[in-house]
């Protein structure tokens, strides 16, 4: 893991979403299991995976999505032996696109997928 401050978002390396779906993809799991080491090292940390969606479907939709998108990410790091109560999902939909692919701009598959990630964020023991 990179070395980070506390309370800022860290981009994971692919943990990525195909278009619909919230299921940890294969390619992800090597990322979450560096996350679940990180806090097995450090057992005072908290982290908040915050999941993301593209700008395609209605915005109530990628809530709920993205949601379901943090979710599995916290579901996936207790099956790794970290403790659900150190981790904190938030959905966040479309609210933070990282590229110019908001509503009504034609984008490629790529430039989407950009935004259909989950970010951490450090929240460390003093910070309660």
């Amino acid at each position: 893991m990179e070395k980070t401050d506390c309370g800022k978002a860290i981009v994971l390396k692919n943990i990525y979403y195909d278009l619909d779906k919230y299921f940890i993809r294969e390619d992800a799991k090597p990322e979450l299991n560096k996350l679940a080491q990180f806090m097995k090292d450090n057992p005072g940390v908290k982290v908040e995976l915050s999941s993301h969606t593209d700008s395609r479907a209605s915005d109530s939709y990628n809530m709920t999505l993205s949601q379901k998108r943090a979710d599995a990410a916290v579901d996936y790091l207790v099956i790794q032996g970290i403790k659900k109560e150190r981790l904190i999902p938030v959905g966040y939909g479309e609210r933070k696109l990282l590229n110019r692919c908001k509503d009504g701009v034609d984008c490629s598959e790529g430039e989407h997928q950009i935004n259909r990630r989950t970010e951490i964020k450090v929240i460390c023991p003093d910070n309660r």
